[in-house]
C-alpha cells in the first residue's frame, strides 16, 4: 500500500526537475530584429531577455534604450555578435542571407517568423514565441485577444458601410516626403486598408514606386501616409512640397492625409495593429459614429 504514494511523489519529483531543467535551458539573450515581433516578445513577457533590437523596433518606448544592431534587412555580424545573442529573432525579411549563415556558423541559433499580414500567421507566430519564451498559455491569450479585436472591428466597419460607401485609399511609405513607393496587393499596408474598410486601389503586388500622372490617375479619397523620418503635420507639409503634382489629387485638395506610424508594416502584425486600424476607420468613416469603450475596434 505505500508502493504507490511513493511512485507518484517520485513521478511528482521528476516532473518538477524536468520542468526547472527545461526553464534553464531557454535562451536567455535575445535580440529581435523587426518591430512587430519585438513588440510581442514585450507583451508576453520577455523584455528582459533582450539584450538588442533592430531599428525599426521602438515600441513600447522602453526598446529604445537598448542597443541598436541597424535596419532588420542590413544586419551585419559583427554588430550581432558583438551583443553576444543565445537567439536572434526576426522575421523572413530579415538579412542579407550571408550574415545569417555568418550568425549561424558563430554559434547563434536564430529563429524566423513570417512577416505575412495574416490573422492565421500570427496566431501561429504567438504561440511559437509562447513556446520559445516559456509562456505559452499567455500566447493563447494574446492572440485570442488580438481575434476578439479584429472582430470587433469587422463588425464596427460593416456597420460604418451601412450608410457610406468604401472610400477609395492610397498607402504612400516614403522618407520626407520624398521616394515615394505605393502599397500595392498583398502587402502588409492592403492589410490595413482593407482592415479598415477602405478600398485599396493600387492593383500591382508589393510596394512600387509610381508616376505623379498614375497617382493622380487614381484620384483617392484618402491617402494614407506612412513617413520614415516626419510625423504628423510636417509630413503632411512634405509630401505636397516634395511632390507638388500630388495637389491635383482630391485627397490633397480636400485634407484628407492620414499620417501612419511606419513601424505599424513592419514584421507583420503586431500588437498595436487594432489600434492603428480603429484610427484609420474613423479617417475612413467621418460621419459615423465616433468609436467608443463600448464599440472601439
Amino acid at each position: 500500500m505505500t508502493v504507490r504514494p511513493l511512485l507518484i511523489g517520485l513521478f511528482a519529483g521528476l516532473c518538477l526537475v524536468a520542468s526547472n531543467l527545461a526553464a534553464e535551458s531557454l535562451t536567455q539573450r535575445w535580440i529581435s530584429a523587426g518591430g512587430a515581433l519585438s513588440e510581442w516578445v514585450v507583451a508576453l513577457g520577455g523584455e528582459s531577455r533582450l539584450v538588442g533590437v533592430d531599428t525599426t523596433s521602438l515600441h513600447p518606448a522602453s526598446l529604445r534604450r537598448l542597443p541598436k544592431i541597424g535596419y532588420q534587412r542590413q544586419l551585419s555580424a559583427e554588430g550581432v555578435l558583438a551583443l553576444k545573442p543565445d537567439l536572434l529573432l526576426g522575421s523572413d525579411e530579415m538579412g542579407p542571407p550571408p550574415v545569417l549563415q555568418q550568425l549561424r556558423a558563430a554559434g547563434v541559433r536564430i529563429e524566423m517568423l513570417s512577416a505575412m499580414a495574416d490573422e492565421q500567421v500570427l496566431r501561429d507566430n504567438l504561440l511559437r514565441l509562447g513556446e520559445l519564451l516559456g509562456t505559452p498559455e499567455r500566447a493563447k491569450d494574446a492572440a485570442a485577444d488580438f481575434d476578439a479585436r479584429i472582430e470587433n472591428q469587422a463588425a464596427w466597419v460593416k456597420k460604418a458601410q451601412a450608410t457610406q460607401t468604401a472610400p477609395g485609399v492610397v498607402l504612400l511609405l516614403g522618407h520626407a516626403g520624398g521616394n515615394l513607393l505605393v502599397a500595392g496587393q498583398g502587402t502588409s499596408g492592403d492589410w490595413l486598408i482593407r482592415h479598415s474598410g477602405g478600398h485599396n486601389l493600387a492593383t500591382h503586388t508589393g510596394y512600387k514606386a509610381l508616376s505623379t500622372e498614375a497617382l493622380t490617375a487614381l484620384d483617392p479619397h484618402v491617402v494614407v501616409l506612412a513617413d520614415r523620418s516626419l510625423d504628423g503635420d510636417k509630413a503632411r507639409a512634405a509630401l505636397p512640397r516634395q511632390n507638388p503634382g500630388l495637389m491635383a489629387i482630391r485627397a490633397l485638395r480636400e485634407g484628407r492625409v492620414v499620417i501612419l506610424d511606419p513601424t505599424l508594416l513592419v514584421g507583420g502584425l503586431g500588437p498595436r495593429i487594432p489600434d492603428g486600424l480603429a484610427s484609420l476607420s474613423r479617417a475612413f468613416y467621418p460621419s459615423a459614429q465616433a468609436l467608443n469603450s463600448e464599440g472601439r475596434p
